[in-house]
């Protein structure tokens, strides 16, 4: 414990817009031995469920990396809750992205404000997904599949595994799990239940890259990886494991380095709508600018204790 703490940073990274209901991500970075992890569970998590992103983090400072079957990775553009006339500026931000995943059912937005969102998407971009992160009751997320026309998927349209299977039920379009998956204690339940097309699955909340890839080994249903907004530290381990997986069918979400005004190193655009595996070594300057003040992190400190406690 007291080694790891040594090798703790606390940055703040500013966001572009407002992501998930922040526009500032706090993260801890950890400088090990086997290369940097990263903490980044958001701050509303408690112990039991951000325990998992520190095991996560702390599998990459101080364990050897497995070595990936691909060196690069195709990743979705990613499109938060913004009016239509900012999607082409947000759709910029990832250069030959052939897929595109856009957050509907924000709070305080209705159904016609993601049908609008997702036509200004699709007026670009020729593959469409869209994330409800649980948002929706199954009669709302029945009439948004009617409305929002041809997806290549819907992300978590409800909250539970239960009303996942009634909406995929009722709808043609593939259903994807995602909260049903790295918040539960059971990870294969939205398959018994048929409930699910497609499992999205990220690395810091299911306890690192190996966790993930024996879960996506036994799932049984196609993979995305996606990231969980993390910084380059966390998302080099989501390309790490999406270059593991012995198939790769869909673009993966870990392209949301560019919701990120500053960053721990100079960001890395996609080259042909994709990204590169391999590890990330922080700028030591970066380091220092986006370094949390002392009391936030005191905060981060205390909270690794809590969780590691638990692992």
């Amino acid at each position: 414990m007291d080694d790891l703490l040594e090798r703790l940073h606390v940055v703040s990274l500013p966001m572009r817009v407002r992501f998930r209901g922040i526009t500032v991500r706090e993260v801890a970075l950890i400088e090990g031995p086997a290369g940097w992890g990263e903490f980044g569970a958001f701050t509303e998590y408690e112990p039991t469920e951000a325990a998992h992103w520190l095991s996560s983090a702390v599998e990459a400072a101080y364990r050897p990396a497995p070595v990936p079957h691909r060196d690069r990775i195709p990743v979705n553009a990613t499109v938060p809750a913004v009016p239509p006339e900012q999607v082409p500026e947000v759709l910029a931000r990832f250069p030959g992205a052939r897929t595109a995943k856009v957050k509907v059912a924000e709070p305080g937005q209705c159904l016609a404000d993601d049908v609008a969102r997702v036509e200004a998407v699709r007026a670009l971009v020729p593959t469409v997904r869209v994330d409800a992160n649980g948002g929706w009751s199954v009669a709302e997320a029945v009439a948004a599949a009617a409305a929002l026309g041809e997806l290549e998927y819907l992300e978590q349209p409800c909250a539970t595994v239960e009303e996942l299977a009634e909406v995929r039920r009722q709808i043609d379009t593939p259903v994807a799990a995602d909260e049903s998956i790295r918040k539960v204690v059971d990870p294969f339940r939205v398959v018994a239940l048929g409930a699910a097309d497609i499992a999205v699955v990220k690395v810091a909340p299911l306890g690192g890259v190996q966790r993930l890839l024996v879960i996506a080994a036994r799932i049984g249903i196609p993979v995305v990886v996606s990231s969980a907004l993390d910084s380059a530290v966390g998302m080099s381990r989501g390309l790490l494991a999406a270059g593991c997986l012995p198939e790769l069918p869909y673009a993966c979400g870990l392209g949301t380095g560019g919701l990120f005004v500053e960053d721990i190193v100079d960001p890395v655009a996609p080259v042909d709508g994709r990204l590169p595996v391999g590890p990330v070594v922080p700028d030591r300057a970066r380091l220092t600018a986006l370094a949390a003040p002392p009391e936030r992190r005191q905060w981060w400190i205390e909270r690794v204790r809590r969780c590691h406690a638990l692992l």
